[in-house]
């Protein structure tokens, strides 16, 4: 699989109302995918919602939707997330689920169809998965952060991958808030 294409994927969910109970939660997921083309970087988004849901289940999904857009062939993915309950789950906890037929010493998988879908789509590629921490200046992280929760506020869907507002929304954090200065494209993979 070295000959297959090398994606980055930058995945963030957001879930708008958690803390209200008796009211609907609506959701969100956003992702940035990124490509070296030769001799520049491609980028493009993608974005979800759903009317009521949890952050679990949409970090779940910013994954499934992620992995499931590069179904042309297997790719070799580097899946950067802030959600370690999506990146624990895939690096620690899935093996032993699926040894134990979708089975958890503790009792029953929360989302496990969900983890099963992702188990499927992961397994078409051969994906490494990142964790970083939220919110804390990660530019790509930021940027999936802010497609996630105005997914959430307007309930809407990209319907597939489509060109990426990642350049004007930088350069709209360097002008309008001094935020970013630092940040430099990272070298084309080898």
């Amino acid at each position: 699989m070295t000959d297959s294409p090398l994606i980055f994927v930058y995945a963030d969910e957001s879930c708008l109302g958690n803390q209200f109970k008796n009211r609907s939660s609506p959701g969100g997921v956003g992702g940035l995918v990124e490509y070296w083309a030769g001799d520049t970087w491609v980028r493009r988004d993608y974005w979800i919602s759903e009317p009521d849901t949890t952050n679990n289940r949409m970090a779940l999904r910013s994954a499934i939707e992620g992995l499931s857009l590069m179904r042309k062939r297997p790719c070799r993915v580097e899946f950067v997330s802030d959600s370690q309950y999506l990146v624990k789950g895939m690096t620690e906890w899935v093996n032993g689920w699926k040894a134990r037929g979708w089975k958890r010493k503790g009792g029953e998988i929360g989302n496990l169809e969900l983890w099963q879908d992702l188990d499927r789509c992961a397994a078409q590629h051969q994906v490494r998965w990142h964790w970083v921490r939220g919110h804390e200046g990660h530019v790509q992280n930021e940027y999936a952060d802010h497609l996630a929760t105005g997914a959430a506020s307007a309930l809407t869907a990209s319907g597939g991958l489509v060109e990426s507002q990642y350049e004007s929304w930088l350069n709209e954090q360097r002008e309008k808030y001094g935020r970013y200065l630092d940040h430099f494209e990272h070298a084309p993979p080898k």
